[in-house]
């Protein structure tokens, strides 16, 4: 009785530590597989974020076709049947839905509206003022990119964006970036309108 007492005993610490190891390496295991979808869920996100952007992108290159110089130099009839390809393709790709939202604190949340009343106060003043609203957008992009900017740069328009989120910061550099893309493209119009005009020279034919 006392052998099989002491036999009992002595068996019960290794069994406590058996049991202990196995927890261990189960935990071990579910954290594992943890860490991997974890690396899943982000490149999940980054997709999802890609596609947004190759949202926006489709969606300006169409807007871009449908006001440029090449549309207003053909037939009413051509432009007419490009204008009807052109709608069909941006309602298609309007009916792809992608939203990758942003977990963000008040403070974050906070910074994103005055980064984004910023930006909204000079789009407002684009019709009235275009070179000025364009230098004031070149500031704030200055301010959202580590390139060494060829113009000053917004400094409190900074101080506004490295209060936002790691991921609106880049969505705010992107907007701007298509900002001044628009304004770039609708100088280009005014430009290519306003050449002919000033390069066509009366054709003078000499008498003998």
């Amino acid at each position: 009785m006392a052998q099989a007492k002491i036999s009992a005993k002595a068996a019960e610490p290794r069994g406590r530590f058996y049991r202990s190891t196995s927890m261990a390496d189960r935990s071990g295991r579910l954290l594992e597989r943890l860490d991997q979808l974890e690396l899943r869920v982000e490149a999940f996100r980054d997709a999802a974020s890609a596609m947004e952007q190759e949202k926006e992108i489709l969606l300006e290159m169409i807007h871009s076709i449908q006001n440029s110089q090449d549309m207003r130099n053909i037939s009413e009839g051509e432009r007419e049947e490009l204008n009807l390809t052109a709608s069909r393709l941006m309602g298609r790709t309007l009916t792809v839905e992608v939203s990758v939202e942003t977990i963000r604190n008040p403070q974050q949340q906070e910074s994103l509206s005055h980064a984004t009343r910023m930006i909204d106060e000079i789009v407002d003043k684009l019709l009235n003022d275009l070179e000025d609203s364009r230098s004031h957008l070149m500031m704030l992009y200055g301010a959202c990119t580590s390139d060494v900017p060829s113009v000053p740069i917004d400094q409190k328009f900074q101080s506004v964006v490295i209060g936002c989120a790691i991921e609106d910061q880049k969505k705010i550099k992107r907007r701007l970036e298509t900002l001044l893309r628009h304004i770039e493209n609708s100088d280009k119009s005014i430009t290519l309108l306003e050449h002919p005009k000033s390069t066509q020279q009366p054709c003078n034919n000499k008498q003998d």
